[in-house]
């Protein structure tokens, strides 16, 4: 009997997911380039593995996550250029995160001429949790004016015009409540370089090199596990 699909079980599910997949050879996807081809296939088998052995509630389009019932967005990216694209909701994703927490496969591809197949090395399996999933750069610089000018009103000043620095896609009122509430309720660390846009760009090197490390709450490598 197939159990509910918990986050404990999608994280061991992806770790044997990964070494499942990276012993394959793959025919379908021998010389493709593309990587939102690679990526769509990636997420289609693991979404058929993990319907093999768990019940859960399927992505849709409403929700735009692959595991609405656990938050849990699945990205699939070349080790190349580690990144990926996600929909904007507004600026404040760029603070306090995503809203969900992101699944990241982190792939090598290579093509073998010899059997006309393509191998896919699944080098790190990241889980990042919603709280993690802010940009980098700004959480780190609005914690560092916090820590030197602490809860001020000459704090909010100085994180209004940090985003406006930024460039924070918002209007001078919207962007002043959000230093307010800043100084009130401060951001966790984000791990994600998040690229302005009509959609988010969403880089994963720092939460890699982050998870590789090993002792930074919120973000884990489950390959290395």
């Amino acid at each position: 009997m197939q159990e509910p699909l918990s986050l404990a079980a999608l994280k061991q599910a992806a770790n044997s997911f990964a070494i499942d997949l990276s012993r394959k050879k793959i025919a379908e996807l021998y010389g493709v380039t593309d990587g939102k081809a690679v990526g769509t296939h990636v997420e289609a088998a693991f979404n058929t593995y993990i319907t093999k052995y768990y019940t859960h509630i399927p992505g849709n389009a409403a929700k735009g996550i692959d595991f609405p019932d656990l938050d849990v967005d699945l990205k699939v990216t070349s080790i190349k250029q580690p990144q990926s694209s996600c929909p904007f909701r507004d600026a404040v994703q760029k603070v306090y995160g995503l809203g969900y927490h992101l699944l990241v496969m982190v792939y090598e591809k290579a093509d073998d001429p010899a059997t006309s197949t393509a191998s896919l090395d699944i080098r790190h399996v990241v889980f990042i949790d919603r709280d993690q999933t802010a940009d980098y750069q700004i959480t780190r610089g609005i914690r560092t004016i916090l820590k030197n000018a602490g809860h001020t009103s000459e704090a909010a000043q100085d994180i209004d015009a940090y985003l406006e620095d930024r460039n924070l896609p918002l209007d001078p009122e919207s962007r002043r409540q959000l230093a307010l509430r800043i100084t009130e309720n401060p951001p966790e660390p984000g791990f994600l370089t998040i690229s302005n846009a009509l959609q988010w760009r969403l880089q994963y090197g720092h939460a890699i090199k982050a998870a590789q490390v090993g002792n930074q709450l919120g973000v884990e490598d489950l390959r290395a596990k």
